[in-house]
């Protein structure tokens, strides 16, 4: 997935915005709430993207080559995951782990936000 494709698709979820920031990083939020950066990697030559977790998830995901514990996010006990080295086949996988990302963000917002976002309603 490039950054263009990685933009398109949180662009695609809804009620998110978008900002650059930490060092030109791709930073997609829902609720005012980060849920997935595309960036924030030293290594420029391939994209890297990171994303929230479920706990289950993080502990799968740290034991595959292409991912790893989200640099400055994992080491403060949060369960983030950097995609580092991913392959075109994994970009489905990317797909799913970044809207569980944002369901997981959206559901820690606050019902009266979720109600005005449009959110979790069943």
């Amino acid at each position: 997935m490039t950054y263009e494709e990685f933009n398109n698709y949180c662009k695609s979820l809804k009620a998110t915005t978008h900002i650059i920031q930490w060092g030109d990083s791709h930073v997609w939020k829902v609720g005012g709430k980060v849920f997935a950066i595309g960036g924030w990697e030293k290594n420029l030559q391939k994209p890297a993207f990171t994303f929230k977790t479920s706990e289950q998830n993080y502990y799968f995901l740290s034991e595959h080559q292409e991912y790893r514990p989200a640099p400055y996010l994992a080491s403060r006990g949060m369960k983030w995951i950097q995609q580092f080295d991913g392959s075109p086949d994994e970009e489905d996988n990317l797909k799913y782990y970044i809207k569980e990302s944002h369901r997981i963000v959206s559901l820690g917002l606050s019902k009266k936000k979720q109600r005005e976002l449009g959110l979790n309603q069943e």
